[in-house]
């Protein structure tokens, strides 16, 4: 679908009259790949739906195809696009779930649009503050100082520049040749610091050239910019404004690049959220993908209990939460949501 200077892909699978499930990839500047997600949840009694987000995957242009609008390219736009989606789908409310950078991107959205969420289930739990890039880029140097002292020479950073500045810097630059190394060193160093995860395999992160210019030129792009979250939208500081929502906080004890203290940190401040910490994985996980599952069929469970759905409509057309009358059309999904809760 069309949004300023860019084309959205979306796909929708299961239900069409099901409980909606949004799903945002991570990344920055990741895509929905092979579609995995899809199969996380019944399909019988789920709509899910999943996005590329502008400049990567199917989304088009590509960000280094359209660097005359890479500015242009922020948290608000992609929230913009997410609201563009469930608007052109009719879609009233939504569970709305992601991992890593989908994590933040999903928070800001809840915060930005809390009326049009039923939940909130998230995996390997970041939020996009200075402290957490500057710990990836930098701190995270304490535990690889021998990849990192290469991972900074390679940056080439000017006087007074971060590290992260530097390569955000050179990937929008118009050496393109210049960006495709630069986007070499950071796929080496992404590689490295995810390296201490128990699900971790040798080699490049990615191995497109093009998925790696991408990818990198997004993150860079957004962690530059403190993730488009400053003067007053930063995550943590607000969250306690979902109190009321259902949250599902998932990460893993081992994630060395996006440690626990966010997570923790969040669900002190968020009344209504459930921290699960999963002791033996990193970032992200089949057993954190599983209780991820598993926190939707929670809020789910939630959401049927509170009444059902206005008018007989189905969900894709809206949620009362007060007690309203049982609608016959919804009781198979809805008992079976409770009985999985």
């Amino acid at each position: 679908m069309s949004v300023p200077h860019a084309r959205i892909y979306w796909e929708a699978t299961g239900a069409p009259a099901g409980i909606p499930v949004l799903y945002l990839h991570g990344g920055p500047g990741g895509s929905l790949g092979q579609g995995g997600y899809r199969k996380r949840h019944d399909h019988s009694r789920f709509r899910v739906i999943g996005l590329d987000q502008r400049g990567c995957g199917r989304s088009t242009p590509l960000a280094q195809d359209d660097l005359h609008h890479l500015s242009e390219n922020t948290t608000q736009a992609l929230i913009n696009d997410i609201e563009a989606v469930r608007e052109h789908l009719g879609i009233e409310r939504w569970i709305v779930t992601g991992g890593s950078w989908g994590s933040t991107l999903a928070l800001a959205y809840a915060l930005e649009h809390p009326n049009r969420v039923l939940g909130v289930a998230l995996v390997a739990v970041t939020s996009g503050s200075r402290e957490e890039v500057q710990w990836i880029t930098e701190g995270v140097g304490r535990i690889f100082p021998e990849a990192w002292d290469e991972f900074a020479e390679a940056a080439s950073a000017a006087s007074g520049e971060r590290l992260v500045e530097a390569y955000a810097r050179r990937l929008a630059g118009q050496d393109r040749e210049d960006a495709r190394l630069a986007a070499l060193s950071w796929d080496r160093w992404e590689s490295t610091h995810v390296s201490l995860d128990p699900n971790w395999v040798p080699g490049p992160m990615i191995d497109d050239e093009r998925e790696r210019m991408t990818f990198a030129l997004l993150v860079t792009h957004y962690w530059a910019n403190d993730g488009f979250l400053v003067d007053g939208l930063e995550i943590i500081p607000r969250v306690h404004q979902l109190n009321g929502i259902p949250g599902h906080l998932i990460h893993g004890r081992r994630d060395i690049s996006g440690p626990l203290i966010t997570a923790w940190q969040l669900h002190r401040r968020w009344a209504t959220s459930q921290l699960v910490v999963v002791e033996d994985e990193g970032h992200v996980g089949p057993a954190s993908m599983a209780a991820l599952t598993q926190a939707v069929e929670d809020i789910a469970a939630t959401v049927c209990n509170r009444g059902s759905p206005r008018n007989g409509a189905n969900f894709a057309a809206g949620f009362r939460p007060a007690a309203a009358p049982a609608c016959s059309q919804w009781a198979d999904r809805c008992s079976s949501a409770a009985a999985r809760g």
